[in-house]
């Protein structure tokens, strides 16, 4: 079932609480993928770094082979907010009048603590991984951060959409005023304080801001149809059988549904085996008392389980041994 939805889709999302598995069924998927012949883009938003211990080899911001038709990209949240404000802070400079390019600076300082930057930051980088992903790949599959993290972050195009909207009506009632105030052609003084330089330049400098806005508007209302096609894009939340991450879980469903995102299925990781003694007989069973609270809460989703494994998956001979695992499973 998993690695079946995962052939009929070109972008996937891992997601669930903490410490439940998330990067390796990710790292596995994306592997069966590129061993059945797809061209696989992995790509990890958790600033855990759990990629690269997985594969135990250097992950980092630029694509790196894994394996035959499968690369890898680790996204720094922290670099990335240094990318994002270096180059927001490049385009401000050249679209501000030169004497105000201090103010730019300063903006740009006060913005790197500013809550939300992260997530703003990392949904740009999302964006361009799945546009350029869609382009290079077969599909892209994203290893993301914990629950509470990654449901803000898809809830954030449809917001950012919206405000990115209001700066553009915004640029257009300046412009009104602009071409209103111009006409008036009484105190060229104050047309010039008010427009920020040369009235005759600040069209120019309108025209390139709206050309931005415009062009991030269309950035983000690429990506927003993208994560809202449920023939193209799924969510996989996988969980341990233990009563935070079910509960979590099912908060996690509400939020991804209510920002238009579709959960194809849930996957149960580290099940405690049915047959193998009184202590991990009695654990199953209390497994089995939250996995009814997870039925009742998600009862049309299906649901992958997989087994608790003697070994930490670490390392290609590893991922591959659980490759073959899931495809053992998806064959049932």
């Amino acid at each position: 079932m998993l690695l079946s939805l995962a052939r009929e889709r070109r972008v996937l999302f891992f997601g669930g609480k903490g410490g439940v598995g998330k990067t390796t069924v990710a790292a596995t998927v994306a592997f069966a993928e590129a061993d059945a012949g797809r061209r696989v883009l992995l790509v990890s938003t958790d600033p855990a770094h759990n990629l690269g211990h997985i594969w135990n080899r250097k992950v980092g911001a630029g694509a790196v082979r894994l394996a035959p038709n499968l690369d890898g990209v680790e996204l720094d949240p922290e670099r990335v907010v240094e990318e994002h404000l270096r180059e927001v802070g490049a385009a401000l400079r050249r679209l501000m009048p030169e004497h105000l390019a201090g103010e730019v600076d300063r903006h740009m300082q006060l913005s790197r603590e500013a809550p939300g930057m992260q997530e703003a930051a990392l949904l740009e980088r999302i964006a361009d991984a799945v546009s350029q992903g869609l382009q290079d790949y077969d599909l892209v599959v994203f290893d993301t951060a914990p629950s509470g993290h990654t449901a803000r972050l898809m809830a954030l195009p449809e917001m950012m959409a919206a405000w990115t909207e209001g700066l553009l009506k915004r640029r257009e009632r300046a412009k009104r005023f602009d071409t209103a105030l111009a006409n008036l052609q009484a105190d060229e003084e104050l047309g010039e304080r008010v427009l920020g330089g040369d009235p005759g330049e600040g069209g120019g400098r309108d025209d390139r801001i709206r050309h931005l806005l415009n062009r991030r508007r269309e950035r983000l209302a690429r990506l927003r149809e993208t994560l809202a096609d449920a023939s193209k894009t799924a969510f996989i939340i996988v969980l341990a059988a233990e009563r935070l991450p079910v509960l979590e879980t099912l908060e996690l469903e509400q939020k991804l549904r209510a920002a238009g995102i579709t959960v194809g299925c849930l996957v149960i990781n580290k099940r405690a085996p049915p047959d193998a003694g009184e202590f991990l007989a009695e654990r199953r069973a209390q497994e089995e008392l939250h996995l009814a609270t997870l039925a009742e809460g998600l009862p049309a989703l299906p649901r992958v389980d997989l087994p608790l494994i003697a070994r930490d998956v670490v390392g290609r001979e590893a991922i591959e041994a659980f490759a073959a695992l899931l495809r053992a499973r998806d064959a049932r």
